[in-house]
């Protein structure tokens, strides 16, 4: 294998009896970008062990104008173990910033805010607003709930008129520079990392693929 090739080649010696292990991946090797605890695991027992493991938290974001961000947003709810990604507005959205982490992510669509908010009322999670808007409070000094859906807006508008009114509050994330904003990719790893600080067991070695 080239040192510059992602992943581990062909397994070496007796292979596992394990049925987690996938033996087309035992063969050829493990290219994925997944953590060495799920080399050579088929895609649905990796999904299966993130279920018994993923946060109480989840992420949703506004969708009406294809937002280039959402991939962005999908790849750092998996790296924070979200337990789903909620798009509201259009179904379709760029995969790409992804970097097929939807494969392991549940992913929900909504088609309109108010089925986003039964679907959160009936869970019984406070729905967070995360935008630097006129009221909203800092996230930096402000709890997180541990049951809660973080909401981010779009790229430039930010949260519409009608999602903020879903939120039971907004926080702001503080900034220092001249731009006005950051992007919802950015906001959303610097609100799930918030979360984690206040909620989260953070991973050991044996803790992921166990």
């Amino acid at each position: 294998m080239d040192d510059n090739e992602v992943g581990v080649g062909p397994w070496t010696g007796d292979w596992p009896t394990d049925a987690r292990y996938d033996p087309e991946l035992l063969a050829d090797g493990d290219r994925r970008n997944v953590v060495d605890g799920y080399r050579y695991w088929r895609r649905e027992a990796i999904v299966a062990d993130l279920d018994s493991r993923r946060h109480d938290f989840h992420v949703a974001i506004e969708n009406w104008q294809h937002d280039f961000n959402i991939g962005t947003v999908v790849r750092n709810a998996n790296a924070f173990a979200a337990r789903a990604v909620h798009i509201v507005g259009k179904r379709r959205w760029n995969r790409r910033g992804a970097m097929v982490t939807d494969r392991y992510q549940h992913v929900h669509h909504h088609p309109t805010i108010d089925e986003f908010l039964a679907w959160a009322t009936q869970d019984g999670l406070d729905i967070i607003g995360i935008d630097n808007l006129p009221g909203s409070v800092p996230l930096e000094t402000t709890g997180l709930p541990r049951r809660c859906v973080l909401f981010f807006g779009q790229e430039g508008p930010g949260l519409s008129t009608q999602a903020r009114g879903a939120c039971r509050r907004v926080c702001s994330i503080a900034q220092f520079g001249s731009t006005r904003s950051i992007n919802a990719g950015v906001a959303s790893g610097i609100a799930m990392h918030a979360w984690v600080r206040a909620h989260a067991r953070l991973p050991t070695s044996d803790t992921i693929g166990e």
